[in-house]
């Protein structure tokens, strides 16, 4: 097998795996809810971290152009 077939086949093979697990999550309302919240939790501590890293790179960057 060449390293293009093989990467194809694991392409597809973690392709079906997501779109079973999706289907999964969608059709069971208790793992709905877990990832709804979960998601909400991930982003309310991942977006003011990065906003604030890049305002704070931004005040460095500013302070060299002066």
């Amino acid at each position: 097998m060449t390293d293009s077939g093989a990467r194809t086949v694991a392409n597809i093979a973690l392709a079906t795996a997501g779109v079973a697990a999706a289907y999964v999550i969608i059709t069971t309302p208790p793992l709905r809810r877990f990832v709804l919240r979960a998601t909400r939790v991930w982003l309310g501590a991942s977006v003011p971290v990065y906003l604030a890293s890049q305002i704070r790179t931004a005040w460095v960057e500013s302070a060299r152009a002066a």
